[in-house]
Parts: structure tokens; sequence; C-alpha cells
């Protein structure tokens, strides 16, 4: 399957489109620094890593457009302390003027985050973004503790790469971000990248708390199953809980075609009723009446 082959593939599945929790759109100088570290990634990863959808923001608005990508985030995440308000800012304003994209907000841990994730909140943000690994930092710092208490009262998701891939961190692994989940056991969170490597230790918080979810990020792709492929037992509880689950994708960061993430999921030989609902459903639940779908795109 070819990125020309992605709408006659939800067609078939009786969709009106895709929803993709795990989208990328940041200000211009932050993606540019992005590839440029991808641009390095044998170094960093001992494997190539060129960006294939390495366009003008415009162009990449209109590929998800042609791919049927009708609901999306704008992720994106600070590395150090003193960025993520202006991000959270920038990402309101992007998801205002791009049919489709669901206002995304991120934090750091600093004085500042319970403030400014307050006021993301009360201006309409509805998905969060917390990179544990990029941002070398604690999740279970005390300074995060009321934010990870708001986003459960408002039952709002965060997706969280908490997962060693594709290089451990200090504070990356299913522990840290499990002990975030005992002390507010209603977080919905969205686990990237389904936790990789640790999948089945990721997928067991799925089991435990009620609004954990994860999404395919890369999963089962044949690069990704190069690094990190993807153990039987965590396939058979993907099958087991397919309300858990959602589309995600990379995009634009990802070394291949879109459409290769969706031949991974239909490789991995679950039924076509969980596909509906891991590439629709279940990512329009979790967004709720925040997307801003064009067309009212709720499936009958």
């Amino acid at each position: 399957m070819d990125d020309v082959d992605v709408p006659a593939w939800w067609q078939g599945l009786g969709l009106p489109g895709l929803v993709d929790v795990h989208v990328h759109f940041m200000p211009a100088p932050l993606m540019d620094a992005v590839w440029r570290y991808f641009d390095g990634a044998r170094e960093h990863y001992g494997v190539d890593w060129p960006v294939r959808y390495r366009t003008a923001e415009a162009a990449r608005l209109a590929t998800l457009e042609r791919l049927g990508v009708r609901v999306f985030t704008a992720l994106l995440y600070p590395h150090k302390p003193g960025m993520a308000e202006a991000l959270c800012a920038w990402a309101r304003d992007f998801a205002a003027r791009t049919p489709g994209c669901v206002a995304t907000g991120t934090f750091f841990p600093e004085p500042s985050a319970e403030r400014y994730v307050a006021d993301a909140l009360e201006a309409g943000t509805r998905v969060f973004k917390a990179h544990v690994q990029v941002g070398g930092y604690d999740p279970r710092d005390a300074l995060l503790d009321p934010v990870w208490g708001m986003l459960a009262d408002a039952s709002v998701p965060v997706v969280v790469h908490c997962g060693s891939g594709p290089l451990p961190g200090a504070h990356t692994g299913p522990g840290p971000f499990g002990e975030v989940l005992a002390a507010h056991p209603r977080l919905t969170a969205v686990i990237a990248h389904c936790g990789a490597p640790e999948y089945v230790a990721h997928l067991a918080l799925v089991e435990r708390y009620p609004n954990v979810h994860v999404d395919t990020t890369m999963v089962g792709t044949d690069f990704m199953n190069r690094l990190a492929p993807v153990p039987a037992e965590a396939a058979a509880i993907l099958a087991a809980r397919p309300d858990r689950v959602v589309l995600g994708s990379d995009f634009p960061n990802i070394p291949y075609a879109y459409a290769e993430q969706l031949a991974a999921l239909e490789r991995l030989g679950i039924d076509d009723d969980w596909l509906r609902a891991v590439c629709w459903d279940n990512g329009l639940r979790l967004l709720g009446d925040n997307a801003r779908d064009p067309g009212g795109l709720a499936r009958v």
C-alpha cells in the first residue's frame, strides 16, 4: 500500500476518514531543529531516519487532506524551561486557523506550569503532549502534580512519550509514569508508540487504569520492527482491548510513507471492527466535540 491507496483503504472499512492523535506541527524554527536532529539519526540511533514529509507547512496540511486525515493533533514539546507557555499559545492559534486540528498544549516542570496549563484549558486546549524522553524530566516532579490533577479532572487527554524507545532516558519506562497514574488514576493518558520497547509493561497500565490508552505510532512498521518488534503477548492485548487503542503516525517525522502505518495495523491480523475503532471511533471519542472536523463526520 502506498499513500495514493489510503483513501480507498479507509473507505473499504466504511469510514469517513482517519483520526490521527499523533501528528506534529510546531513553529518553524522548532520543527527545523527537530529535523536537524533526525539528520543525525545514525549517530544517535544507529539507523538513518530520512524525514519523509519534510515540506512546507501548507504542503504537509495538503498531504493530510489527500490522505483523508480528518481530525488530528499538533503535538509539540519543550526541552527546557521557559518554552512551554509560548508553544501552547502558538498551538491554539494554529488550531484556530487549521480545519481538523484540535488545540494542543504542552508543559514542563517549572513553577509557572500550573498557571499556564490552567490558562490553556480555559482557552480551549483539548489535548496535551508530554515528552519525558526529550524533556529529560521526571514526570513525578512535584511541580507537575497539580498539572496531572487538572488534566484528570478535566478529562483532557495527554499523549505521553514515556517508553524507552528509540533511546532510554533517565525517567523513561513504565515505572515513573506508572507512579503518576497511581497518584491520578482517572487521568486520560495516551501512551505514545504503545510504550515501545516496553510494550507489555505499558499495556499493563491499560489494564489497570480505566482511561489509559496506547497509540499505534510506528508500531508494527518494518522500520520499528528492526528496533523494537511487537511481541506476541502485546499483540494479543491490543486485539483484546479495541476500545483503548488509537491511531497515531508521527507524521511528518516518519522515514516511510504514511500508508505503511495502516498496512502495519492490517498485518496484525485483527478484524475490521478493530481497525474501525482504532482509526476513527476511539480517536474521535477522545478528542470529542472539540475536534474541528469540517464535515461533522460522526460515523453511523
